[in-house]
């Protein structure tokens, strides 16, 4: 056994205690050499864009108030141009409270009675009739005898009537006396100028007419200048 003097083993002691201060002091510094050192990213904190609206969606809020303004001026011009019109024809149309009515001459031929019905403007404008009249056969009492006339066959035109000037449309029926069909006499025709719902009464002077049975038909034709064939 080697003896170690006390003084010696003293100093070892001592040695070995600084030694491991000296190890523990550098472990216990918060550094490791081997870790990544700190990254630093560039850039700008700038606020996320709104897209609740997007520039498309924009453009075609704008295209359609455009086109709804456009449409709106539209329509404002199309009433603003039909305000207050009224066709030519309408104004220019002769009405009842303008004429007056009368019956002519019979010109009867081959068991036919013919009768022109006249309509002359009293009035001091310059009217126009066209088309045919509207008649019925009323006894005293006003009830009308026999069915409505029908027309014959034409090809209306406008008649126009200066103040004092005349139109007329043909009535015409078979005599009762050769065709047989039930008669009566009337006391008035009732005359409707054309498009117009007030009549004229006009005191009848020409006879029995049909009114019933075969041949009873009574005709009317167009209107024509003049007072007559």
């Amino acid at each position: 056994m080697v003896y170690t003097p006390r003084s010696a083993r003293h100093g070892a002691l001592l040695v070995g205690t600084v030694a491991v201060l000296g190890l523990l002091t550098a472990c216990g510094d918060g550094q490791d050499v081997h870790s990544n050192p700190p990254m630093t990213v560039s850039g700008t904190a700038a606020p996320a864009p709104d897209t609740s609206k997007s520039p498309a969606s924009a453009t075609s809020a704008e295209a359609s108030a455009a086109t709804g303004a456009a449409s709106s001026s539209a329509r404002q011009a199309t009433a603003s141009s039909g305000r207050g019109t009224t066709p030519a024809a309408a104004s220019s149309r002769c009405h009842t409270s303008e004429l007056r009515a009368a019956v002519g001459r019979n010109d009867p031929g081959a068991g036919q009675e013919n009768f022109p019905v006249v309509f002359t403007n009293k009035s001091a404008r310059t009217c126009t009739l066209r088309g045919y009249p509207g008649a019925a056969f009323v006894n005293g009492s006003g009830t009308q005898l026999g069915a409505d006339p029908k027309r014959r066959p034409g090809s209306p035109v406008p008649v126009t009537l200066k103040p004092g000037h005349s139109a007329w449309a043909g009535l015409t029926f078979s005599n009762p006396g050769v065709s047989g069909a039930k008669s009566a006499t009337p006391a008035a025709l009732l005359v409707t100028p054309p498009d117009e719902r007030d009549h004229l009464k006009v005191t009848w002077s020409g006879g029995p007419v049909p009114v019933s049975g075969n041949s009873s038909s009574v005709f009317l034709t167009v209107l024509s200048p003049g007072t007559g064939p």
